[in-house]
């Protein structure tokens, strides 16, 4: 399947560069799919399109503020974007010095091709880093040393800034940052589970109060955490969909939340996925078990969902707009007509309509939901 049908224009107008006022206030843009029909609401309107027996799945990860800026010695400034935490059987083959104020991190450096192995760089008095290596995805193991905060998430909250895509234009001091931490951030994000280096956008439309409005409706809430990478933003860059290597996630399925999965099934209820990345977690925890099991389940994602796809987890989605020749795209496709590749078409007749009524699109954008 050629990549080139997953591509669109998408005018820099549309592309939201800041939230609106109120979480809710976003345009919901609702698609049925047995009727085949369109309808433009506000996300606030969500209720009106749940039944009391709906489930909802959402991811519950939190992004951690990972953009730092520091110095080389000969003062050049240097980007330096946490992705994730080096694991310890990363770390036994290679020469990281240990110590209660050191730890290892795989990174994205600006501008990498100034910063060899054996380079070095630092902030202040927060820390000096050290590039160990570089992988084939141009991500950098970084050695941290760390001289106030007894972590580098602890260190990253002080001194970070959001992650936020590059479509977002942001200066390095900008006056939005302090709102960038708050509405980046889902309402529910657990504070345990800082593991996102990009939102789960589908779920900043949420607010307390419509939350509630859903569980007094009898919607019940079930949770998951998959540790968003920047590989999410990567783009279709091979001919065809099938050569397009996917980007593999870390995601949790708490013991609650897998038998919530099986028991819509036999209940007869919708499983709504909030985002992308729930969509992907539990598409991924199905096609690897076939009933519940008695612990969490920790698992990498590495599922490429395209058309023509047929789901077994989800009954309704609840996404954002997603990037040109993006794999949210091929996966919104999907969902739209299972099993075929009509949805390809569709979608893209979706989008211009979107367009054509001012959509706001990509991450501070708006909502769509398929029933």
């Amino acid at each position: 399947m050629e990549t080139s049908l997953f591509d669109y224009d998408l005018p820099a107008e549309r592309i939201a560069q800041k939230p609106v006022e109120k979480r809710d206030a976003s345009k919901l843009l609702v698609v049925n799919r047995r009727r085949q029909q369109i309808e433009h609401r506000c996300f606030r309107d969500l209720p009106d399109y749940l039944l009391p027996t709906d489930k909802i799945f959402r991811n519950k990860a939190k992004v951690l503020p990972a953009r730092l800026f520091a110095n080389r010695p000969t003062g050049g400034q240097v980007e330096c974007l946490l992705l994730r935490q080096a694991q310890r059987k990363e770390l036994e083959v290679r020469p990281v010095a240990r110590s209660s104020t050191s730890e290892a991190w795989w990174c994205l450096l600006k501008p990498g091709k100034r910063l060899p192995n054996g380079s070095t760089f630092s902030k202040d008095d927060f820390f000096e880093a050290e590039v160990l290596e570089k992988n084939r995805n141009a991500e950098y193991l970084i050695s941290f040393r760390l001289k106030k905060h007894a972590s580098t998430r602890e260190m990253a909250q002080e001194l970070g800034k959001m992650p936020l895509p590059p479509y977002i234009s942001r200066r390095k001091n900008d006056e939005r940052d302090s709102e960038d931490r708050n509405r980046y951030q889902t309402v529910y994000a657990d504070s345990e589970k800082q593991v996102a280096a990009a939102a789960p956008t589908a779920g900043l439309h949420f607010t307390p109060e419509l939350n509630m409005v859903l569980s007094k409706q009898g919607i019940s809430f079930h949770d998951l955490i998959l540790h968003v990478g920047m590989g999410t933003f990567k783009p279709l860059e091979a001919e065809t969909i099938e050569e397009h290597e996917i980007h593999r996630e870390t995601y949790e399925i708490p013991t609650a939340t897998q038998k919530a999965l099986f028991e819509a099934v036999k209940q007869q209820q919708r499983r709504i996925a909030v985002g992308t990345t729930s969509v992907r977690s539990i598409e991924d925890f199905l096609a690897k078990k076939d009933q519940p099991e008695d612990s969490p389940f920790i698992d990498e994602a590495g599922l490429f969902i395209f058309p023509p796809y047929t789901f077994k987890g989800v009954d309704a989605l609840i996404t954002n707009f997603h990037l040109p020749r993006s794999t949210l795209l091929c996966l919104v496709a999907s969902f739209l007509i299972p099993g075929r590749n009509d949805g390809i078409h569709w979608l893209k007749e979706i989008y211009a309509e979107a367009i054509s009524e001012n959509y706001r699109f990509l991450s501070y954008g708006d909502a769509m939901l398929i029933v």
